[in-house]
């Protein structure tokens, strides 16, 4: 089977994006390719008609818009959000544990990650590290990312543990300690901190604190008799960003502002200063008018007519659990992208908005289904919902169906991303 352009695209933004500051800067890399500006808060904004432009915030999350080449007064905003984080394992400060011969990392779970899925696998590290500078308010930062595993949290044998396969607890703190190296000392020598500076080619001392996480090292591969599948770390969300970077770079539309909304902290809540739970998102639409003379009050007219679109992946029906599924609102891989409601909002559901995406799909061919949880039953939510409680527009939730979502291997159908990346598409074209 020959695989679309975007599929592979996506496996190459899984191997680069292996933390939230790496996949804001893969989003970066592709819009400079295009020709899209930065733009930075503390300056002022000089827009014009038929202008690209882009705003990194924190180093993980990225608003980047379009302006229409026929603006008028009183056009309004296209917006799709995605979220640059994952759930894994983040590494804590001072984190060097040296017990029994071996050198382990302490290390504390970040979101909802299925914890056994990250035993007895190759994992490296990868973030933000900050160093020492000769101005006191502004250090020097750095990306890093090891490239090559260098962990692991092995499991325990079935011999010593019986009742393994009956299912095992898993605590946060002492099970989950990863693995890094032998020592024949019980020393509390700052082993994890040298090989960090060694890697940064600076001194262990000028490291002031870092943001790093634990990742997967697996690669993404095709499954399936036909390849219809692709399994792989970080499909959450990292099939949403790929999308609607893609969709905004392909976007026509010559009216109004297309805007793509990246942000972090979706898997622990978002409100946070770089989360959809932020101001970030109105405070760059508001700037974007005030830079064409109209003010806030304009701002406000907006809401009326412009809409939101929030992407990120749904729960597939799975084969051997079907009746974890509603009884008639069910997706299946390869099938199409799914729409995500739910009457609670968790999923942001307004059915003026789902009937624009509906007619949207069926005008440009698009498959789609409809997912809607077990009445009895809960799920995750989106960032939808939160964003949209701040910016009051149309909302809808959607994204690509998959399995195993939060195991640090996820699955999914292949045919579905090129559907995900032709919807963004046509959001931003029509």
């Amino acid at each position: 089977m020959s695989h679309n352009n975007d599929a592979e695209e996506l496996l190459r933004l899984v191997k680069e994006g292996t933390s939230p500051f790496h996949v804001t800067a893969w989003v970066e890399r592709q819009l400079k390719k295009e020709g899209f500006v930065r733009l930075f808060m503390e300056q002022d904004w000089g827009l014009d008609n038929g202008g690209k432009y882009y705003v990194v915030h924190n180093g993980s999350s990225l608003i980047a818009f379009t302006v229409g080449e026929h603006l008028q007064f009183g056009d309004s905003f296209r917006i799709a959000a995605a979220h640059t984080d994952f759930p894994g394992l983040r590494v804590k400060p001072s984190p060097e544990i040296t017990k029994d011969g071996y050198q382990e990392l302490n290390v504390e779970v970040y979101g909802g990650a299925i914890l056994n899925t990250w035993l007895d696998r190759p994992l490296s590290a990868a973030g933000r590290v900050v160093l020492r500078s000769d101005s006191i308010f502004e250090p020097k930062v750095h990306l890093v990312d090891f490239r090559k595993p260098f962990l692991t949290i092995p499991n325990l044998a079935i011999h010593i543990n019986r009742d393994v396969n009956k299912g095992v607890e898993l605590n946060k703190q002492t099970d989950m300690l990863p693995v890094l190296g032998i020592t024949e000392e019980e020393s509390g020598e700052e082993f994890f901190r040298k090989c960090l500076a060694r890697e940064l080619q600076a001194e262990p001392e000028d490291i002031l604190e870092y943001e790093l996480g634990l990742y997967n090292t697996d690669q993404g591969a095709f499954l399936g008799l036909s390849e219809e599948f692709i399994s792989s770390p970080r499909l959450d969300n990292l099939t949403s960003v790929q999308a609607v970077t893609r969709g905004l770079i392909s976007g026509k539309r010559d009216r109004g502002f297309q805007v793509a909304a990246f942000f972090d902290h979706e898997e622990i809540g978002s409100r946070t200063k770089q989360g959809a739970g932020s101001v970030l998102l109105s405070a760059v639409l508001e700037r974007i008018l005030l830079s064409y003379g109209r003010g806030r009050e304009k701002f406000f007219e907006t809401f009326s007519k412009s809409m939101l679109l929030s992407v990120d992946v749904g729960h597939a029906l799975h084969p051997n659990k079907a009746d974890k599924n509603d009884l008639t609102n069910k997706d299946i891989l390869g099938k199409g992208i799914c729409i995500k409601e739910a009457s609670g909002q968790a999923y942001a559901t307004d059915s003026v908005a789902v009937a624009v995406i509906q007619q949207m799909c069926e005008a440009e061919g698009i498959p789609y289904q409809k997912f809607v949880n077990r009445s009895d039953g809960t799920s995750g939510s989106t960032l939808g919902s939160i964003a949209s409680a701040f910016l009051p527009v149309k909302t809808v939730d959607l994204g690509v169906p998959l399995l195993a979502m939060h195991s640090s291997r996820e699955l999914m159908g292949t045919a579905d991303q090129e559907r995900l990346v032709r919807a963004l598409t046509a959001f931003y074209s029509l």
